[in-house]
């Protein structure tokens, strides 16, 4: 009988953890993680002074991460105290009302205060990693804590990185990965459950960098594909093997762009001049074992706005510019340029781009296509402190857009 009830419950584990991976209901920058939103019957022009604020939220404190949107609730992390350095999760549902704030641990507090990393959300329990490198499994209804793993404490990463951990974790049904860099734990992958150590991938040893890892399925072969201080690394996602590495390196080691996959392709970009730097396209070999750089563009400054893949193009921005530029996927050449907005993060939904300028604060909804780049419609964030970082949101047709201490939530449907 025991025997019974305990396979009974292991097939109820099995088929639980296997739902699991088609259950992410929010992560970072979309359901891929590619800045793309599948959303339909949106505006296609805003009025003069921007779509419909439906609601807004003042008080969030300092904080760079983007909103994490559910079925029911919206999730985003502040700190409201620099001397205390606690971060915070808020809880609202859907019309803006505060259900709770739970106090998760120490958050970064020294340049650019505030936490970076995007809160994951996999039905009940939500992940978030603190900018001084401790992963937060944490009860979606409560805010209760269920377990952590301190970066430097539980892994052995010898010190922080300069401008504190960015890292949006990664999950693949029960496991989740991180890059903690390190010589021996440099990539990750835990129990989602648990926090206990599944595979570790030593890498080349390096630090971590800022940037959120993702996972490729191609062929027969599933990679994550993380970068760490001059490396970009595909690992296999069952073992931590490191099958590949790819030299990539910045002047103050930020890389802070996910990574973009299309069809055995990676897009990566890092704002410096060197032939081991720039905007790169790397092929996988046909089993993911291998990777070569097909193209590098050393002359677009993409910082940490993201880049967004459309059929044959690239979209992206420079850093603090005004500079945006569709490219070719095939050469990386430049095949549009646009210089009447500021440079910062951009997503697409339903046909369109939606640019956030980094440096003024302007969210434009913009057409870009290989042969024009039109801005259609702008306007000035109202409401907000400090820097424009966190990437906007589009989910149930409505735009939420996290300046620092506010968060402002747009109608952009159609009528």
């Amino acid at each position: 009988m025991t025997r019974v009830f305990l396979f009974f419950i292991g097939i109820v584990f099995v088929c639980a953890s296997c739902s699991e991976q088609k259950r992410h209901i929010s992560q970072w920058r979309g359901p891929n993680r590619d800045g793309i939103y599948h959303e339909t019957g949106l505006l296609k022009k805003w009025p003069a002074a921007g779509p419909e604020m439906e609601w807004s939220f003042e008080g969030l404190g300092y904080g760079h991460s983007s909103v994490a949107v559910t079925n029911k609730n919206i999730f985003v992390t502040g700190m409201k105290d620099t001397t205390g350095a606690e971060g915070t999760l808020y809880s609202f549902d859907k019309n803006g009302n505060l259900l709770w704030e739970k106090e998760y641990g120490p958050d970064y507090n020294l340049m650019f205060h505030g936490p970076r990393s995007t809160p994951v959300v996999v039905d009940n329990l939500i992940y978030i990693e603190s900018g001084t490198g401790t992963v937060y499994c944490l009860d979606a209804e409560s805010g209760n804590k269920v377990w952590s793993v301190d970066f430097i404490k539980d892994l052995g990463v010898d010190s922080m990185i300069q401008f504190g951990y960015a890292e949006s974790v990664l999950i693949d049904g029960d496991r989740l990965i991180c890059v903690p860099g390190g010589k021996e734990n440099n990539v990750v992958a835990l129990n989602r459950f648990t926090g206990e150590k599944i595979w570790n991938s030593t890498g080349n040893g390096e630090q971590a960098t800022y940037n959120s890892p993702i996972l490729v399925e191609y062929n027969d072969q599933r990679l994550v594909i993380a970068m760490t201080a001059e490396s970009v690394m595909g690992i296999d996602a069952g073992t931590g093997e490191m099958y590949w590495r790819i030299k990539h390196t910045q002047g103050n080691k930020i890389h802070a762009n996910t990574p973009v996959y299309t069809n055995g392709k990676i897009l990566i970009a890092t704002p410096d001049r060197s032939d081991t730097s720039g905007m790169i396209l790397i092929q996988l070999s046909e089993n993911g074992k291998t990777a070569d750089v097909v193209w590098r563009n050393e002359k677009l400054r993409s910082f940490m706005g993201g880049l967004i893949l459309r059929d044959t193009c690239i979209v992206a921005s420079g850093y603090l510019r005004n500079d945006w530029q569709v490219l070719s996927l095939n050469t990386g050449e430049m095949l549009v340029q646009n210089k009447e907005l500021g440079g910062g993060a951009v997503i697409y939904a339903d046909g369109m781009f939606y640019g956030y300028a980094e440096r003024d604060g302007e969210m434009a909804l913009m057409e870009a296509t290989p042969g024009k780049f039109e801005i259609v419609s702008r306007f000035k964030v109202p409401m907000g402190t400090m820097e424009h970082w966190a990437h906007p949101v589009i989910k149930d047709g409505r735009l939420y857009v996290r300046h620092g201490d506010a968060l402002m939530v747009y109608n952009i449907k159609e009528v």
